[in-house]
This record gives C-alpha cells, structure tokens and sequence, in this order.
C-alpha cells in the first residue's frame, strides 16, 4: 500500500526506538515528576505533536533543508538549545520552593503552556527532522508513486505508538513527584533538578552535530 513494505518490522521499530531512553523520555519525566501529572500529560502530547509537524515536513520535502543547508541545521539547532536553556535556567533561579515544585500546577493556562513547551522543544530540534528523513525512507519502495502519502502514514504510525508510550511515562512517574513534593526542601531541590536537566539538554543539542 502506497509503496510501503515490511510495515510489521517497521511498527516493531517504532517501539524499540520509543522504549529507548533518549532526550525526549527525560524531559517527559522531569516535567512530570517536578510539576505534576497534568503538566507531564501535556508535555507528552506536545513533544508527540512536533513529531506530526515533523512527518507532514519531511513528506512536503522541507526537512530535507536541513539536511542540505548547514547554516540552516545550526541556526534551528541554536535556537532550540537557547530555548531549553531558557526553562531550565527559570527554574534554577527560582527562590524557594520556586514556581514549578510547590505543588502540581493545574489549570487550562499552565497545561496550554506545558504543551507549548512541548511542541516547541521537539520542532525546534533538528536532529528529528534528520531522523525522519533517514529511517522513514528504508520503509518506502524506490518505485513508489505515493511518497509523500507514505512518509504521512508511516510517520504518524510512528507518533501513534511513541503517543502510547509518552502518555504511560507521564501517567507512571508522576506520583514519584508527588510524594517528593510533601516535603518544601526537597521540592526546592527538585526544582534546581529539573531545570539542570533542561539546561543539560539544551547544552546536548547545542554541541551536537
């Protein structure tokens, strides 16, 4: 179907890959045991809605830009590297038991902004897009007359089972924040954890090549 083959080894793929710690499995954990299940919740789902725009890019062709332009790939790699270092260094610098490790944080604004975050740190790494456009293609028949339809149904077959196990995470790890949240001290010390932990991936992608 649309020039796409070996689609059970390619699903067995996606899950390997998804249940591989990376990047996006520490963010999800950190936001869920520093702010709270609603807040890991909406993360997951924003870190799983770039992977979309990245699909939809790389079937339209536009993630081969950053494949082909250097400066391209540096300037979108920078900027979400200065984004990441940018939460992380909010929660560092916070006094006290700081904004994000009181208590969970509730509410339709914070849970919009969680998902922002979200979306943001994923869309603007690079290293995605990149990954897109080299896995998704050894699924896809030379010959196909559909390719952008195939990088579409493969790439949100991808998202589909990395959704599935974002959710889990953020579900499962959240009551960890939660009994550590009952003490302030260490909500402080959460915080200041959280945000090394943001500022250390931003550093990641900013030396990565």
């Amino acid at each position: 179907m649309l020039g796409i083959h070996d689609f059970p080894l390619f699903l067995l793929s996606c899950i390997a890959l998804n249940l591989t710690p990376g990047p996006d499995t520490l963010y999800i954990l950190g936001r869920s045991i520093g702010q709270g299940r609603a807040q890991g919740l909406a993360s997951a789902l924003g870190i799983c809605s770039g992977c979309v725009v990245h699909t939809f890019a790389a079937a339209l062709g536009l993630s081969g830009l950053l494949a082909a332009s250097a400066s391209a790939f540096l300037l979108v790699k920078l900027i979400g590297a200065a984004y990441l270092i940018y939460l992380g260094l909010s929660m560092l610098l916070s006094r006290g038991a700081g904004r994000f490790s009181a208590a969970p944080v509730s509410g339709d604004r914070h849970w919009l902004a969680a998902y922002r975050q979200g979306v943001l740190t994923n869309v603007l790494n690079p290293k995605v897009a990149l990954f897109f456009l080299a896995f998704l293609p050894q699924f896809i028949a030379v010959d196909s007359a559909h390719k952008p339809a195939a990088f579409v149904l493969l790439g949100l077959s991808f998202v589909a089972t990395g959704t599935v196990w974002s959710l889990c995470l953020a579900w499962f790890a959240a009551p960890i924040g939660a009994w550590l949240r009952r003490s302030e001290r260490l909500a402080a010390r959460l915080d200041r954890a959280l945000g090394a932990v943001f500022v250390a991936l931003g550093l990641r992608l900013a030396l990565s090549r």
